[in-house]
């Protein structure tokens, strides 16, 4: 397909549109008791070691870079779009640079683990996005993807940054086309003044 310039231009000027429309991540109980939840699985299953490559990809202001860094990770970098989230990583001591998830600024298997809380819902186009994972992960490298499942009390799909909210099969689908093996899957259950609502975690190992 042959693109023009001005198509081309269509794109990024809507990208950088999107852009805008972050927002600050301050941590909320909720999230940083489910990231510790999910990181008490998978760094000991996994056998993620201190001295593996760690991308914090949507790092927010934080809360995973703070347990990794407790728990004596020395190689980790978080990427964000927004600038109060930068800064204030940074002022706590993190890496952290602000960068598209789906254009991601690294080489080629750069990373042994990637982890992804509540980011690629912010993917105007996830299948795009997530083969940029794979291609900064070494193969055998580990994703952790988490995503808000649909349809729920909070009805995720209807937030104005969330472009891409999808049933549970798309995403196994996703991961698998971007070569992806799913290995675990978390299901994490909780009521808000909204009403029940439901994340679903995909541990998944890269085969190829």
């Amino acid at each position: 397909m042959d693109i023009t310039f001005k198509q081309l231009a269509r794109l990024v000027s809507f990208i950088d549109k999107l852009e805008i429309e972050t927002y600050p991540e301050a941590p909320s109980f909720i999230h940083s008791d489910i990231t510790g939840k999910a990181l008490d699985i998978l760094l000991p299953k996994y056998h993620i070691t201190q001295n593996d490559r760690i991308l914090d990809i949507g790092c927010g202001q934080g809360p995973a870079l703070d347990i990794f860094r407790d728990k004596g990770y020395q190689s980790v970098v978080g990427i964000t779009l927004n600038d109060e989230d930068v800064r204030i990583c940074r002022e706590k001591g993190h890496d952290v640079r602000k960068m598209d998830q789906s254009f991601l600024e690294f080489a080629d298997e750069s990373f042994d683990l990637v982890w992804a809380r509540h980011v690629i819902e912010h993917s105007i186009f996830p299948y795009f996005t997530l083969t940029g994972f794979a291609r900064v992960l070494a193969t055998g490298g580990k994703l952790y993807l988490e995503v808000p499942a649909p349809e729920t009390s909070c009805r995720h799909e209807t937030n104005p940054n969330h472009y891409s909210v999808l049933g549970r099969g798309a995403w196994i689908s996703l991961l698998n086309r971007c070569g992806f093996a799913v290995c675990d899957e978390g299901q994490y259950s909780f009521h808000t003044p909204m009403g029940p609502d439901e994340y679903w975690g995909f541990f998944c190992s890269k085969t190829s």
